[in-house]
């Protein structure tokens, strides 16, 4: 039953993953109007008013100028790319709402990718430890000694710790007089 359960799971992973893959292969249809054209350039750069809103969201008088603007120059037949361009070039690189992927920007769009995949390795290493766990210190199977120990050297378990005389006696005298009752 375990394992038709996970292969129904697996199914439906791969399943999920050839989707996501056919939709980002396919990527997103192409703006077919002047306004979807307009609202698609203009998603992508910041208001210089409200500069946490994009010129697409935006309420402001300059936001709507902008917006003008960037319609003008469409229907002018500049592309996409000349008409962030020219933004660029008259605000500076902060109007854009999403860093460049070239040169020291590319560090926005990879550093979260690390931060992903270094999350993953912990993951899978702490569930490896739990899964397969450790051995507790001072439990059965536990080593005996310390950091500077002989590797080479043959380990004792916890179990077959050989005390000393003189030990044993004071282990049996702390041992018996907890078992007297104190009442």
């Amino acid at each position: 039953m375990r394992r038709r359960a996970t292969v129904v799971i697996a199914g439906a992973v791969l399943a999920a993953a050839g989707a996501l893959a056919v939709v980002a292969v396919r990527g997103a249809e192409p703006p077919r109007t002047l306004q979807d054209r307009v609202r698609a350039v203009a998603s992508t750069l910041r208001c210089p008013v409200c500069q946490d809103l994009s010129v697409a969201d935006s309420p402001s008088s300059v936001a709507r100028q902008m917006r003008a603007m960037i319609a003008s120059e469409l229907r002018a037949g500049r592309s996409p790319d000349e008409v962030r361009a020219g933004f660029v070039r008259a605000y500076g690189p902060w109007i854009l709402l999403a860093p460049p992927r070239h040169g020291i920007d590319l560090v926005a769009w990879v550093a979260p990718i690390l931060v992903v995949l270094a999350a993953l390795l912990l993951a899978a290493v702490a569930v490896r430890r739990w899964t397969f766990g450790a051995p507790r210190p001072g439990g059965p199977g536990a080593t005996v000694g310390g950091a500077n120990e002989d590797p080479s050297a043959p380990r004792t378990t916890a179990d077959e710790v050989a005390l000393e005389p003189e030990d044993r006696r004071l282990l049996e005298h702390a041992l018996a007089s907890m078992d007297e009752d104190p009442d």
